[in-house]
């Protein structure tokens, strides 16, 4: 369709020309004195266009003629500027293969190729802006790759020259995205090394958006957990579970072992209580957290009314039978042994708590050791002979099982049973 419409256009323009030009009887007399030149006006008008096709013809190649030297330059440009990228691309092949000297020396080449090229031109011959900072990536990129091998030789030197000029080259207003990468490879460079201060410091220079990026977040925690900053660690492993960084049974055990050892580094009462009270409502309800706490403040010689708040939550856990075999026989003997350290102190509530678990679970040999060891506290001897009788052999827990002989043995001492006190003490030391 298209050329129909060409050969149309033709044929008009060709009418035209022949109605114009076929009975044109005009005449154009040139005055050269002292000649005279007549010639017809179809002929000049033929004359000057051939003249103005002429002119451009030679303005054309005296432009093409005089642009030779920019067109060798431009021409010289370009090949330095590919032996500069593939220079580039060469030094991070080696890299990926672990070939960290050769990827050094294809990196420094593309260093030397940059230098040499300059600031590129565009078309007119003047320099753009843009390639400024693309010039001032490709130099971080490039320092980047040397550091990266040194740091895998152990050249720290080095490491460290070339850190610094990417990170000259990469300013906020040219590369924000380069800069932000230096840092996060200099922050990681420093946690290989083990130096967590470095690699906080390293973090602290991020923009606040970089900083709340996962892996900003990662490295944080790694950071906090070398230096044995508990508390930032544990606010640091927090927001990565908010961001679902890790799943959720991962999650759960980071922060855990992270909540304990902060309990752990309390070494007074008010230490543990400061403590307790940094973790949240979740993590408080965690019975390893709990019993650990109230563990750490028995041993603390603190309150034992206390302790045993922060084991309510726990308490009714083990009662349901279901969460009570979560616990596990290890944390149940713990809890166990926290409450029995603050017999002394039992109030009549926490009582009618441990009369009421054994009457609704009697064969649990633990709360059955509980309840004895509670009527023992209470001067109920026989009772707690009975109790201690039956869960002295069934216990599994051996310091639990030792205190029951023990108790057994006093007991029978005290209604003047020698034999069986020197049978309960035999057994005791047997354990």
């Amino acid at each position: 369709m298209r050329a129909a419409l060409w050969f149309i256009a033709l044929f008009g323009i060709a009418v035209a020309a022949a109605l114009f030009a076929g009975n044109n009887q005009a005449v154009v007399t040139v005055f050269w004195p002292p000649h005279r030149v007549d010639v017809s006006f179809n002929l000049a008008m033929l004359l000057l266009v051939g003249l103005f096709f002429l002119f451009h013809l030679a303005s054309r190649a005296l432009s093409a003629l005089f642009s030779l030297p920019l067109e060798a330059r431009r021409w010289r440009a370009q090949q330095k500027e590919r032996a500069m990228y593939g220079a580039l691309m060469d030094a991070l092949a080696h890299l990926m293969a672990g070939r960290y000297i050769r990827s050094a020396k294809s990196a420094q080449n593309a260093l030397a190729q940059e230098k040499s090229l300059g600031v590129t031109t565009d078309t007119t011959g003047h320099p753009t802006g843009h390639s400024d900072a693309l010039a001032r990536q490709l130099r971080s990129l490039s320092h980047l790759l040397v550091a990266e091998s040194a740091q895998a030789l152990q050249n720290k030197v080095l490491r460290d020259q070339h850190l610094q000029h990417a990170l000259d080259n990469s300013d906020a207003r040219h590369a924000q995205e380069v800069r932000e990468g230096v840092l996060f490879r200099a922050a990681r460079w420093a946690l290989e090394d083990h130096d967590a201060s470095a690699a906080l410091d390293w973090l602290g220079q991020l923009p606040q958006g970089a900083a709340r990026r996962t892996l900003a977040l990662r490295m944080r925690l790694r950071a906090a957990r070398y230096g044995r900053q508990t508390l930032p660690a544990l606010e640091t492993a927090r927001m990565l579970a908010k961001h679902r960084a890790f799943s959720p049974v991962a999650a759960q055990s980071i922060v855990r072992g992270l909540a304990l050892e902060l309990l752990n580094e309390a070494h007074d009462p008010v230490q543990l209580k400061q403590a307790w009270a940094l973790l949240d409502d979740n993590e408080r309800a965690m019975p390893e957290l709990a019993v650990q706490a109230a563990s750490r403040l028995m041993r603390l010689q603190g309150d034992a009314a206390l302790a045993r708040s922060w084991l309510e939550p726990v308490w009714g856990a083990m009662l349901e039978p279901v969460a009570g075999q979560g616990l596990g026989d290890s944390l149940r003997a713990k809890l166990v042994s926290v409450l029995e350290a603050g017999m002394d102190s039992l109030d009549a509530d926490w009582l009618a708590r441990i009369e009421a678990a054994h009457v609704s679970q009697p064969r649990d040999v633990t709360l059955q050791y509980l309840a004895g060891m509670a009527c023992l506290s209470r001067q109920l001897w026989g009772k707690a002979r009975q109790l201690l009788s039956q869960a002295a052999p069934a216990l599994q827990d051996r310091p639990m099982q030792r205190a029951a002989w023990r108790a057994l043995a006093a007991l029978a001492e005290q209604r003047g049973d020698e034999a069986a006190a020197i049978d309960a003490y035999k057994r005791a030391a047997q354990l």
